[in-house]
């Protein structure tokens, strides 16, 4: 069995989709981080059959939790501090994306002024469906990659 250490002071994200953690690691910018970084991919899990986790030793500061709530809302996010989980944070669906997902309307003032920021609201938290501030372009959650 393999047997991956306990963190210090960090963050623990578990209950990751199998197969979703290098997407998380992308997402996060965790390559630009200083810190230790482990992925465990395809670990058992009883609630889940197979899943994901990834720790991250050091400050936290710089995750944005928006990011996990949109690639998946159902990871738990574990704080742990000198050892000992000091607190667990539940994620929802956030109410704005800014820079995560790209409009794909080639008419899009955002295809022609590149330089602005590609900004999408939580149109129905239901259907996970997001649409475009500019253009009102509509992006379903489930079609991340």
């Amino acid at each position: 069995m393999l047997n991956i250490s306990g963190i210090k002071d960090g963050v623990v994200l578990d209950h990751i989709q199998a197969g979703k953690s290098m997407d998380i690691y992308k997402y996060l910018g965790l390559d630009k981080l200083d810190c230790t970084v482990a992925i465990i991919k395809n670990a058992r899990s009883s609630k889940m059959g197979r899943k994901d986790i990834i720790k991250i030793e050091g400050p936290i500061d710089s995750l944005n939790l928006d990011i996990l709530g949109y690639i998946d809302h159902n990871i738990t996010v574990n704080i742990i501090h000198d050892d000992v989980i000091t607190e667990k944070k539940a994620l929802s669906l956030p109410n704005l994306l800014t820079n995560v997902i790209h409009c794909k309307n080639p008419r899009c003032i955002t295809s022609i002024e590149q330089e602005l920021p590609h900004i999408f609201y939580l149109s129905d938290a239901n259907k996970q469906v997001y649409r475009c501030q500019y253009c009102e372009e509509k992006y379903k959650a489930k079609d991340k990659k």
